[in-house]
């Protein structure tokens, strides 16, 4: 096996393993509040992680991780796809027919959702005022 070939395997190892954590990270946007609400700095992390999501679908901001994606599979010589994350995998696997306005749109609802969460817990926790 030549050193072009090696190199092209450890691009598409690379690439898969960048998939595979962009894939926990949006499972950590959309469950991380399961796991946050009772410890203050997983609960930092996840709302600063909501915000990032929130910014990431409604700003046209690439995804940090969708370049290096894309950039290790060419290294690789994978044709990359086209179109965010979420449009290429989640529309693909779970919503064929689903345009990408819609996508962001219920990305952009379920960190609200989330944020709505927090904001009850904070609401509960107040002291109450006489």
């Amino acid at each position: 096996m030549g050193a072009v070939a090696v190199a092209a395997g450890l691009y598409r190892v690379l690439a898969t393993a960048v998939l595979f954590v962009h894939a926990l990270f949006i499972l950590w946007v959309v469950f991380g509040a399961f796991l946050a609400h009772s410890r203050p700095i997983l609960r930092g992390l996840h709302i600063a992680s909501l915000i990032w999501g929130v910014l990431i679908e409604i700003l046209p901001w690439p995804c940090p991780l969708t370049t290096l994606e894309t950039w290790l599979e060419r290294r690789a010589g994978v044709e990359p796809y086209q179109g965010g994350f979420l449009l290429h995998y989640l529309d693909e696997l779970i919503y064929p027919d689903f345009s990408q306005t819609a996508l962001t749109i219920a990305a952009a609802a379920v960190c609200l959702l989330n944020f709505a969460f927090y904001a009850r817990l904070k609401w509960k926790r107040r002291p109450e005022q006489s």
